[in-house]
């Protein structure tokens, strides 16, 4: 009996010859001419010139200053977000699951969004009477919050001020930083420790604490850490739960690669 013969679906040869170009833009340093891409190719100039155009329309790949060569356009940059934030949500979901379990209180999943952490994970307490919220998909600033301040605490001072366009930061509660050389050397304090905190600075009667998550080359790309009402987290437990939460950051950034 003879075996059945299972054939490859051919491969459609311009979506690899786009696909090709995209890599060899990516993988360059330097803007890549078109004339480069051709010799990459083999083929005609016009034909690379209209998968290199298509691929600029869609938004793929982009001429910077004007000029007809090529970079990575902002489309590229949006799926890999979006792919990023994807693979830290399914590596960090057991472990903040962990840590809610383990303090009793809602866990938190942030990353840096311009001037402002964006929250992409929650995982809400149970058992408690008094929880704080699921606040998945919601904006807070950088400056008056715990996982703000872990987002950023590589940062010096003036890198700070570049991050914020000045050194006065804007207000939210008595006790908000509104400095930026107050708040680098917050982050130095918080670089000693391993863990920032919040004493209502940007929500009056809430207290967070949380770390910093690092990927393979020790960059920040995300902070865990928990949120409590001030009544049920008194300052006294910062240090326990901020070990806690050092540890759960830790082992997550072992889980990228670190």
């Amino acid at each position: 009996m003879k075996k059945k013969v299972t054939l490859e679906t051919p491969s459609i040869q311009s979506l690899g010859r786009g696909l090709t170009i995209l890599e060899a833009v990516a993988e360059s340093t330097e803007p890549v001419a078109l004339k480069q891409l051709t010799g990459l190719l083999g083929i005609d100039r016009s034909s690379v010139f209209r998968l290199a155009n298509t691929l600029r329309q869609r938004r793929f790949l982009a001429n910077p200053d004007g000029r007809k060569d090529y970079i990575l356009g902002p489309s590229i940059w949006r799926l890999s977000r979006k792919y990023g934030r994807n693979v830290l949500i399914t590596f960090c979901r057991e472990h903040l699951r962990a840590l809610s379990d383990t303090t009793g209180e809602t866990a938190h999943l942030a990353v840096r969004d311009g001037r402002q952490a964006l929250f992409i994970d929650c995982h809400v307490a149970t058992g408690q009477v008094l929880t704080v919220s699921g606040q998945t998909g919601e904006l807070v600033p950088l400056h008056a919050t715990a996982h703000g301040k872990a987002l950023v605490v590589d940062f010096d001072a003036s890198e700070l001020e570049a991050l914020f366009g000045t050194p006065a930061l804007q207000g939210y509660t008595k006790r908000t930083t509104l400095n930026v050389n107050d708040l680098a050397r917050i982050c130095d304090r918080i670089s000693d420790r391993g863990y920032a905190t919040d004493d209502g600075e940007f929500l009056e009667g809430l207290r967070c604490v949380a770390a910093p998550i690092r990927d393979q080359d020790g960059v920040i790309v995300a902070s865990i850490g928990i949120s409590a009402p001030q009544s049920r987290f008194p300052k006294s437990h910062y240090a326990s739960c901020g070990r806690r939460v050092a540890e759960i950051a830790k082992a997550i950034s072992a889980s990228l690669g670190v």
